[in-house]
């Protein structure tokens, strides 16, 4: 049940990171509460910003060396879909920072507003949250011929026989 005080929250969102205070959603039913974990809200924001054409990766230089790192741990969860993406999450909004890495040749300023909308599209339409930004910085580009520190190093060739 709401009040009149719980319609007018003029507070910004409290800064929450992992499962830790939940944001709230009321149910109009009346048959119970709907609660959505930061987490999942930062998963959201993550791979909906790496379905852009032209991210190349997600996260600064440090988060992503740990990616790297606990990529190749056998058994390891993998690349993290959570990876450089921050969030801010109250009980109606959520405010979202990406860190990310772009292709080569793409403009940066186009991709930018295409993440921007994808993410706000996928974080509305799955949790019923209002996203009131999305900060967005790009950390480096990747060049075409830049190999993967996960690509195998090619074979040594012998001068002699």
């Amino acid at each position: 049940m709401t009040t009149p005080s719980d319609s007018a929250i003029s507070t910004p969102a409290a800064p929450r990171t992992g499962g830790a205070n939940p944001a709230r959603l009321a149910d109009d039913s009346g048959q119970g509460k709907t609660t959505i974990a930061s987490g999942v809200v930062q998963k959201i924001a993550g791979i909906a910003a790496r379905e852009v054409s032209g991210v190349y990766s997600m996260g600064g230089g440090v988060s992503r060396a740990f990616g790297a790192i606990r990529e190749r741990i056998p058994g390891g969860s993998g690349t993290s879909q959570s990876a450089g993406v921050q969030v801010e999450v109250g009980e109606k909004q959520a405010a979202i920072d990406l860190d990310i890495v772009v292709e080569y040749g793409a403009g940066i300023v186009e991709l930018a507003r295409a993440v921007r909308r994808n993410v706000i599209g996928a974080v509305e339409q799955m949790t019923g949250l209002e996203v009131i930004e999305v900060n967005i910085a790009v950390n480096d580009i990747h060049l075409p011929g830049d190999e993967d520190d996960s690509a195998p190093a090619p074979a040594p060739t012998s001068r002699v026989e």
